[in-house]
């Protein structure tokens, strides 16, 4: 097996195997996910969390193998639990290879084996409930999706091990699924209703460069919202006996509205959608589709301009988990899942490779630090599946159309895709770092460690020494064996506005292309590059058609988004006018949080000692001054039931 790399991308990422993070905001969460996260999600998934919603996945999987009898329990992808927590296990085996979760992987993937069907076929759901109704529900019923999630897993099972056991099991079902639909005389035309098998199929090919994955990959992207004359979400409904009621509105929800290539906004279940896009990347990629890689171009655009939080989510409606219209980002109903975030950050990965623009990583980066790592507790421990930019728990708790939004981090999910999608974020976290060619290596994110890789056949190392978030001072530090000439490419984060750069100690003045740096020279064995980015408090606004933002204002330094919450500033945030013209204090608190960088500064309130017992008044009440602090916003919620905005009133 070998990577295949004749393809339109000006990079390709280092993988986990050549980069090991070593940095003091990275490495505690590091340590989660192999002391906590992985052993509570596996407990999770054999029902041993005392109180939380019950997963059954593993019995699930037990009761399809024969080994139990019963019934399966929970949602009808409630094998992807399982996957994406194979897949964590399997990157934190790139980095750390711990034999006794590798002995557990390997006892997993017996079980799955022993539930997989004779012809290949794989989904406990149907092989249990509905043994008669497989692959009559490609729109609903998630078996391509799961699928999918196995595939990954499988990939990066076998980058930490070698062991072809879980790819060879793949294959059997790739095989099947290719049998089943198609194009071909008594098959389905029929693809996907989540999207993400697309994006799995791509790393197979990559890894194998078997050509019935990117066939695969590319029939399903293909022929999704195709009419044929008919459009297949019809065709099967009617074959199931349904009455046909789909509208475009309806086939948007599943980015099934238009062909891919005539698809010019965002829509639908943000998730689903992302996913999409990321494959669609993948297979221009490959293909040298220009031409679709430019829909992804559009698409990108029409997300991150006019349909995504300041905290990177993405996907503001509740309602289907999906995006809107233009510019409607409510805050107290947001509902920015945690897994929109993490695949928009797959789908910025993707772009940037082929780009080599920070506009694609400054959008990673920040729905890393914020609308992703704002989904799990800082002990591992509990989940957002809804991350919020503002909260009212006296509300949340009371509405009915403000259900979804909960006030503290839940310990599972009866749907749990979030929790495991965040540990195998947290897992992953290498790969997104570092990117190279065959004269140039990238720097995308500012995390401390190393990374290997080649250049002229010379294998070198690039340490990175930072305290970012915190700081804005990066040193890369070059150990290679004898002199060589390539190109170091740092990004400048949109949001610095100066930067210096040092090279050996000196300042010099470096030619800049889309936010990357180019320093090219013929560098020496222990070379170094300082990277001094200003990071001062700054005031973010919206623009003016997110009308619930008007006349309100955000904080932000460096990546990090903040917040206020209620156990710092006291109930009723929302009364708040910030003083934005004020010189803020920025403190680095190690007691708190973990360890985290405050934002201090003065706000006026309502003097509540003037408030009359009325509802409505015509009296101007008045004004007292008051202290506010401000915590990153991935970190609220840690310290209890409370109120939290990160919009905050402009004085």
């Amino acid at each position: 097996m070998k990577t295949k790399k004749e393809n339109l991308a000006k990079m390709e990422a280092i993988g986990l195997k050549h980069v090991k993070v070593n940095d003091s905001f990275w490495n505690p969460w590091g340590k989660l996910v192999k002391e906590t996260i992985i052993p509570y999600q596996w407990d999770a998934l054999n029902d041993r969390i005392p109180d939380a919603d019950p997963s059954r996945t593993i019995t699930n999987f037990e009761i399809a193998a024969g080994r139990k009898e019963g019934k399966h329990y929970g949602m009808v992808f409630q094998d992807s639990d399982l996957y994406k927590w194979m897949e964590t296990v399997a990157f934190s085996l790139q980095w750390d290879r711990d034999h006794e979760w590798e002995k557990i992987f390997d006892e997993v993937v017996s079980l799955i084996e022993d539930a997989q069907e004779e012809d290949g076929y794989l989904n406990t759901y149907f092989s249990v409930n509905h043994p008669d109704k497989k692959w009559t529900n490609l729109k609903d019923d998630h078996e391509l999706y799961c699928a999918g999630h196995l595939m990954e897993a499988a990939v990066a099972y076998y980058d930490a091990t070698g062991k072809t056991r879980i790819i060879d099991l793949v294959s059997h079902l790739v095989d099947h699924i290719a049998s089943v639909l198609g194009k071909q005389k008594g098959q389905k035309a029929g693809y996907p209703g989540h999207p993400e098998i697309e994006l799995a199929l791509m790393k197979l090919y990559r890894i194998t460069e078997d050509q019935k994955y990117i066939d695969l990959c590319q029939f399903f992207i293909e022929e999704r919202g195709k009419r044929n004359p008919s459009h297949y979400f019809d065709i099967e409904l009617e074959k199931r006996g349904g009455v046909k009621k789909s509208s475009n509105r309806n086939y948007d929800y599943y980015q099934a509205h238009l062909p891919v290539r005539e698809q010019k906004t965002a829509e639908g279940h943000s998730v689903r959608a992302t996913y999409l896009y990321s494959g669609m990347v993948d297979l221009a990629n490959e293909l040298k589709d220009k031409e679709l890689l430019d829909v992804c171009r559009v698409l990108w655009e029409n997300t991150v301009n006019k349909r995504m939080y300041v905290t990177g989510g993405i996907g503001s409606s509740s309602h289907e988990e999906r995006f809107t219209v233009d510019y409607d980002l409510p805050n107290d109903r947001a509902y920015t899942e945690t897994c929109a975030a993490i695949a928009l950050i797959m789908w910025a990965h993707r772009m940037v490779q082929i780009e080599a623009d920070h506009k694609y990583t400054d959008v990673l980066e920040r729905a890393l630090y914020n609308g992703a790592l704002s989904g799990i507790s800082l002990d591992g421990k509990g989940y957002f599946y809804v991350n919020p930019l503002e909260v009212w728990p006296h509300t949340a708790n009371c509405r009915h159309d403000m259900r979804t939004v909960k006030p503290t981090r839940q310990k599972w999910f009866g749907c749990a895709c979030c929790p495991p999608n965040i540990a195998r974020l947290l897992a992953s976290l290498g790969q997104y770092i570092y990117s190279a060619n065959d004269s140039e290596v990238y720097v995308h994110l500012f995390i401390g460690g190393e990374a290997s890789f080649k250049i002229d056949k010379q294998s070198i190392r690039l340490t990175q020494n930072s305290n970012y978030p915190w700081e804005g001072r990066t040193k890369l530090t070059i150990d290679l064996e004898r002199p060589a000439t390539f190109t170091v490419s740092p990004r400048l984060p949109g949001w610095c506005r100066n930067v210096q750069i040092l090279i050996n100690g000196e300042i010099k003045d470096v030619p800049v292309d889309k936010g990357y740096a180019k320093i090219k020279r013929e560098w020496q064995n222990n070379d170094t590059i300082e990277l001094l980015f200003d990071m001062p408090v700054e005031i973010v606004r919206s623009h003016p058609e997110v009308r619930v933002n008007a006349g309100k204002v955000a904080l932000q330094r460096g990546p990090i988004l903040y917040c206020l919450e209620e156990v710092d500033n006291g109930a009723n945030l929302q009364d708040l006018r910030l003083k934005t013209n004020q010189s803020f204090v920025v403190e680095y608190e190690n007691g708190l949080l973990n360890g985290v960088t405050v934002i201090k500064g003065k706000a006026a309130a309502t003097d509540k000692d003037a408030i009359e017992d009325k509802l409505y008044t015509t009296f101007t009440y008045p004004e007292v001054e008051k202290e506010i602090k401000a915590i990153p916003y991935y970190a609220w919620s840690n310290r209890g039931e409370n109120e939290m905005t990160v919009w905050i009133r402009e004085k």
